[in-house]
């Protein structure tokens, strides 16, 4: 069984995810926190999009998104994954990760990084 580890908000590790619905719920859990501006979990999805984690395609874009939101919010090691990450994109995938963080904390003045 294919088993994945994923730190969970908080701070708190999980035991391992063995099944598809599992891993959704757990993906969903981030965005809700991170959508409540919980900057951990905009770090959280950061690392689940950069590393194809969760059964999550690698999305770099996306993963700069949330690298770029959680470093906004003070997380201490999100921007140096954001510049690691930013060296295997264009300007332009990079301009529009940005495009999107921008577009994320206006959708809603409830988002604020934490």
């Amino acid at each position: 069984m294919d088993q994945t580890w994923m730190k969970v908000v908080g701070g708190k590790d999980t035991a391992p995810v063995a099944d598809q619905a599992a891993r959704d719920a757990l993906v969903a859990q981030c965005l809700a926190a991170a959508q409540g501006g919980n900057g951990e979990a905009y770090f959280d999805l950061g690392v689940v999009f950069s590393t194809g984690s969760q059964a999550i395609e690698v999305d770099l874009v996306e993963a700069h998104k949330w690298f770029n939101l959680a470093a906004v919010g003070g997380h201490d090691h999100a921007a140096q994954c954001r510049a690691e990450i930013s060296e295997e994109m264009t300007a332009r995938e990079i301009a529009e990760a940005q495009r999107r963080a921008r577009e994320w904390l206006r959708a809603s003045p409830a988002r604020k990084v934490a």
